[in-house]
């Protein structure tokens, strides 16, 4: 069974930066796309970023500029880039994997930005 294992998070101060990892057991093929969402307290959960299978990227608005997403197919990891973090970045950020029948979840890791 493919599990996605997320790494990576942690309490950081306001403009700095982290390195979201996600690791992925087992082969996945037919992969359409692979990202992160994230979801605050009392929120809903929001896509941060996205990959898709041909290399486009997409990002939330509010992240822009600031994060970068990337994949290393070869070590079946998608990585998620954050500078310049700020006290709304505050959440716990999952990465996902589609495919053409399924979706898989990562458990999620903490990000915290504090002021």
């Amino acid at each position: 069974q493919v599990q996605l294992v997320e790494s990576g998070g942690g309490l950081v101060q306001a403009g700095g930066s982290l390195t979201l990892s996600c690791a992925t057991s087992g082969t996945i093929f037919n992969v359409n796309g692979v990202g992160w969402y994230r979801q605050a307290p009392e929120k809903q959960r929001e896509l941060v970023a996205g990959l898709s299978s041909g290399g486009t990227r997409h990002y939330a608005e509010s992240v822009r500029g600031r994060f970068t997403i990337s994949r290393d197919n070869a070590k079946n990891t998608v990585s998620l880039q954050m500078n310049s973090l700020k006290p709304e970045d505050t959440a716990i950020y999952y990465c996902y994997i589609t495919t053409i029948t399924s979706d898989y979840w990562g458990q999620g890791t903490q990000v915290t930005v504090s002021s």
